[in-house]
């Protein structure tokens, strides 16, 4: 195949300026779409115990589904960024990328709307109480139709981002945020004379910002003269096999690495529940802050899977090297501050949930410290795991990856989880050390194989 010969590798400085221009914006998208999820929350509680605990049940089935489908579509965003690179035709074969991932979108957000559909009977299956599946299952259904139009969205984010322009999906993120609160706050308790729908209002209030989300990004598509340019929009019916195949090959692949990691981090709250109420409800409040600080290495991931896989499509795989190990040093760096701050001034950042002062919290607050200082060690291993897993992709590199994360997460991090929970005195203290583990060897793992990514003929040239 042809390459357009680059006529000079970046510097560093200018890698560096490149890869925070992505970075940020999309870290600053992760962090508004977590948002999104936190206002559901706020106003759910207000419904009362029930309530809450049936939105919880759902969104844990729903969320995982997304992220499945999302990571599915994913492998745009390398393919995407190697068209651009490689500059010849880029315009029909980026349209024809995007084209296909609006097909898998559709295609396999229909699965996940099943998925949905059959949620009540998924959580009876699990041991559920009835009435509080039952009511799950009504929010389910109504939830189902944010499906599409989510992973959809997510599809023209990756287009945006990697066509230079992820300013656009920080702004129409923010307008989603705002939309899910006005709609909670209008279907919920019924506010400006509409009904008040409850729990059933909040789902709705996201169906209709996801459905906002997807319009806007059709808006600015169409609006933006770069971005029109591609009419990616023209044809939509039309086939491209190849293309639809090259997609499954590098998406599959990130779907099972997100369900991994995903039912890692769910199977240690079911161990924390098995421990005792106390104990889970500091883990949850230890891993949202984490989960929060993830959110700036995640951005930094999906900069570097779009720098990367530029250089790679341009032929330049010095370029593509330096690209990587840019946006390690970016993401590790960020974390390094927040591990800092988790082990210095932990109740600082507990004030956020909870009132530390408070003698009712006491046990809450101290179990929470403790694993507050286990996620401060292992904030750098998320942070390279992370974004090296997000470089390899740049390579269209994602099946051995996979196993190295299926491995680590599941054999030494979850192993360790149940027998240093159960079969130790550490209980909760244990469980974390097997998640600190299990990081640890998924970074190990991809750092491993990005250093050796030239030896393995992992830069050899992409295919067309």
């Amino acid at each position: 195949m042809q390459h357009a010969t680059p006529l000079s590798t970046p510097g560093w400085g200018h890698e560096i300026r490149a890869t925070l221009a992505l970075a940020v914006p999309l870290a600053a998208t992760n962090l508004l779409q977590m948002l999104i999820h936190a206002v559901d929350v706020i106003f759910i509680a207000r419904l009362g115990d029930e309530p809450l605990a049936a939105s919880s049940l759902a969104i844990a089935i729903f969320g995982l589904t997304v992220w499945a489908m999302t990571g599915l579509v994913g492998a745009c965003a390398p393919l995407i960024a190697a068209e651009r690179g490689r500059r010849l035709h880029s315009v029909r074969d980026i349209r024809r990328t995007v084209r296909m991932g609006m097909w898998v979108s559709v295609g396999f957000g229909l699965v996940g709307m099943g998925v949905a559909f059959a949620g009540e009977a998924l959580l009876l299956a699990s041991g559920q109480d009835a009435a509080i599946a039952a009511m799950a299952g009504e929010f389910l259904a109504v939830l189902a139709f944010a499906m599409i139009p989510m992973i959809l969205a997510g599809v023209f984010r990756i287009f945006v981002a990697a066509l230079g322009k992820p300013g656009y999906a920080t702004a129409i993120t923010l307008l989603a945020l705002c939309t899910n609160i006005l709609g909670n706050w209008t279907l919920v308790f019924g506010n400006l004379g509409l009904p008040a729908l409850g729990l059933m209002g909040s789902a709705l209030s996201s169906v209709i910002t996801a459905i906002a989300m997807l319009v806007a990004y059709v808006v600015v598509i169409g609006s933006d003269r770069q971005l029109r340019r591609y009419r990616i929009f023209g044809r939509w019916w039309r086939p491209e096999w190849n293309r639809l195949k090259q997609i499954m090959v590098i998406g599959t692949p990130i779907s099972l690495t997100v369900l991994a990691e995903a039912g890692l981090f769910s199977g240690a709250a079911l161990l924390m529940g098995r421990i005792g109420e106390t104990e889970l409800a500091a883990h949850t409040l230890a891993l949202n802050l984490a989960a929060l600080a993830f959110q700036i290495p995640f951005g930094t991931a999906q900069a570097a899977t779009i720098r990367v896989g530029y250089h790679m499509g341009a032929g330049d795989a010095q370029a593509a090297g330096r690209a990587g190990w840019v946006a390690l040093v970016i993401g590790t760096g960020f974390m390094s501050t927040t591990a800092l701050a988790m082990m210095l001034v932990p109740s600082a950042l507990l004030q956020i949930y909870v009132d530390p002062a408070l003698p009712a919290n006491a046990a809450l607050v101290g179990f929470a410290v403790q694993y507050l200082t286990l996620a401060a060690i292992f904030q750098l291993a998320d942070g390279v795991q992370a974004v090296g897993a997000g470089a390899l992709r740049g390579l269209q590199d994602t099946q051995v990856p996979m196993w190295i994360a299926i491995f680590s997460y599941w054999v030494p991090g979850f192993g360790l989880a149940i027998g240093l929970g159960f079969f130790t005195p550490l209980e909760g203290t244990g469980v974390w050390i097997g998640l600190a583990t299990g990081l640890f060897f998924a970074a190990g793992g991809l750092l491993w194989r990005w250093a050796r990514r030239d030896r393995l003929g992992l830069t050899a040239a992409l295919p067309a």
